[in-house]
């Protein structure tokens, strides 16, 4: 991004590299300030609220960028006199600044807005243009914070001439601050349209970090396709980022378009980022373009395996119907399966942790299940109940993990640093005990989600033996004195109910009632059946066979009502006394 400022859907970007403001004087005249003021006068105008109203009226003025004009006039002179010395000096303003209590409306208004938006600031890596000096990437946005609400503070001080009882220190600057770096790589032929996008280097959130995406759910299938898409892609590469993640083993490259800029922040709550020097000269496992536009007028999420070059190639094309973050979580999860299937290795949807009881005992558990089985919901449970009987908890995978085989066990990795939880699930308390690094989405809505970390990258890949593996059933209702757990006697019972991967739909996608996917998991062993049930054939008779597996399912009743948060508890408890008979 070479402007210094940009506006689009809500969003604001900011280039500090480009011009970084100082002073009361810089801010009030900068490209940034005039158009977000306009932004406000329009949208004002057209609601027709009081605000615009008493504007236009004591100005006597319907031209937005008159009033405008106007407006900076007399928030530059309040930067340094009252308004009673104003209306001394100009008499234009007397009836606007007379009337305290209607300015004062419309500067709290126009502050409201401008903190409604979602405001993001950059800074172009060892690159120095205007007024950023040697100042440090976390002060820069400190600074700027500051400087927005002082100037908040100084125009109402000189209106109403008397200072505020309370100071409330809002986030007034970016609600995030990324820095990026233009990174070589050897781009095959076939991707020079990603050439020059900046990558991102670093990341700084203001906690709570909120965001409202269009879109609270995810619908449909990836799907394969023959051809790379990009060739038939239109990228501005002002308006695009890329976000380097490390999902399990493999590199991905993540390009995002800037209206899908929180979206692409939020990958560092779920992916650990890779380092400069992990990227530099290194061809992905991975690239992931989300929301290119193209010739095409529908909405296209498809993946094409380029062998060629060695790619899993993801693409998304723009539409607000894919402003929902699982639109770029679970494709880059489908690649990242889409090559273990390559490698001979079983890609799990379901939640894996290391319990060690506080009697001394250790399992290694895994939860498989489609979403809204309640794979996350099980894990809170196991941290809800830890203070009475858990000693130490490591969660692997709270998402999707890997299965290997390997020297006579079923080895499990994980794939994320972070989850990506449903909070009308949890219990109400956590989503304030997490209110400090979580990434809150629609938190007022059905299908809320928050993203937190919850491990980290060097415990999910190292490689946990798996000893007891459930299904997750989240529709079969636990009478009182009923089991949560039920153990299969053969590979053939287990993989007739895994495979099947029944479950009762939560909202989390468009689908309603009791529905089927293939292994619970359409994230790439749906769209590789063939392949997938090799595998599943192998692993499960390894499991029964040699690698001493307890295979059964777990009744978690997440879509049983009124047992939503009474099943998963039940059922961890009844797993907390299995794991005490293990030797």
């Amino acid at each position: 991004m070479r402007k210094e400022f940009s506006i689009s859907n809500d969003k604001i970007i900011i280039n500090f590299t480009a011009k970084y403001c100082k002073t009361f004087e810089s801010l009030l005249e900068s490209e940034g300030f005039r158009r977000v003021l306009d932004v406000y006068l329009k949208q004002a105008q057209k609601k027709k609220n009081l605000s615009y109203g008493y504007l236009s009226n004591v100005l006597k003025e319907d031209d937005i960028a008159n009033l405008r004009k106007d407006l900076v006039k007399v928030f530059k002179c309040l930067t340094v006199m009252s308004a009673s010395e104003i209306t001394d000096t100009n008499p234009k303003f007397e009836e606007l600044l007379s009337n305290k209590d209607s300015f004062i409306r419309v500067v709290e208004d126009f502050y409201l807005f401008w903190r409604r938006l979602e405001r993001y600031t950059l800074i172009h890596s060892g690159k120095v243009e205007q007024g950023l000096a040697a100042m440090s990437f976390t002060e820069a946005n400190d600074r700027f914070s500051n400087l927005v609400l002082s100037l908040y503070r100084k125009i109402e001080k000189n209106v109403l001439g008397v200072v505020p009882k309370v100071f409330r220190e809002l986030p007034a600057g970016g609600n995030a601050s990324i820095m990026i770096n233009k990174l070589v790589w050897p781009i095959p032929k076939g991707y020079e349209i990603l050439e020059d996008i900046p990558f991102v280097d670093s990341i700084l959130l203001e906690a709570p970090f909120i965001t409202y995406p269009k879109r609270n759910t995810r619908d449909g299938m990836f799907t394969e396709i023959d051809e790379n898409p990009l060739k038939v892609a239109n990228i501005n590469k002002d308006h695009w980022f890329c976000y380097p993640a490390k999902v399990g083993e493999l590199l991905a490259y993540i390009y995002f378009h800037r209206d899908f800029m929180e979206h692409g922040i939020t990958l560092c709550n779920l992916f650990e980022m890779a380092r400069k020097e992990e990227c530099r000269g290194r061809k992905p496992d991975i690239v992931y373009v989300y929301g290119a536009t193209d010739e095409g007028q529908e909405l296209k999420t498809v993946f094409y395996d380029d062998s060629e070059n060695d790619i899993m190639l993801g693409y998304i094309n723009h539409s607000d119907k894919i402003d929902y973050f699982g639109y770029i979580k679970k494709m880059t999860l489908t690649l990242h399966n889409l090559i273990m299937i390559k490698r001979g290795y079983l890609p799990i949807h379901g939640a894996m942790v290391n319990l060690t009881l506080k009697n001394g005992n250790t399992a290694n558990v895994v939860i498989m299940g489609d979403s809204g089985a309640g794979k996350s919901e099980s894990l809170e449970a196991f941290r809800s109940l830890s203070e009475d009987y858990i000693s130490d908890m490591s969660i692997i995978f709270d998402d999707m993990g890997t299965f290997k085989y390997e020297n006579g066990k079923i080895v499990g990795y994980g794939t994320e640093i972070g989850a990506f939880v449903r909070l009308d699930d949890l219990d109400q308390g956590y989503a304030f005990k997490e209110i400090d690094r979580s990434i809150f989405m629609n938190p007022d809505k059905i299908n809320a989600r928050l993203v937190t970390p919850v491990a980290p990258y060097n415990v999910i890949t190292k490689g946990y033996p798996v000893d007891l593996f459930y299904y997750a059933n989240n529709y079969t209702k636990v009478d009182e004195g009923g089991n949560s757990l039920e153990y299969f006697e053969s590979p053939e019972e287990a993989i007739k109910v895994f495979r099947a991967g029944a479950r009762m739909a939560k909202g989390t996608t468009t689908e309603k009632g009791l529905v089927e996917s293939f292994f619970a998991n359409p994230f790439g062993p749906a769209q590789k059946e063939k392949e997938t049930d090799l595998l599943i054939n192998k692993y499960f008779n390894a499991m029964f066979k040699e690698a001493g597996v307890k295979v059964g399912q777990i009744k978690t009743c997440l879509g049983v009502q009124g047992q939503e948060k009474t099943g998963p508890r039940n059922a961890a408890l009844e797993l907390f006394d299995e794991i005490k008979k293990l030797v």
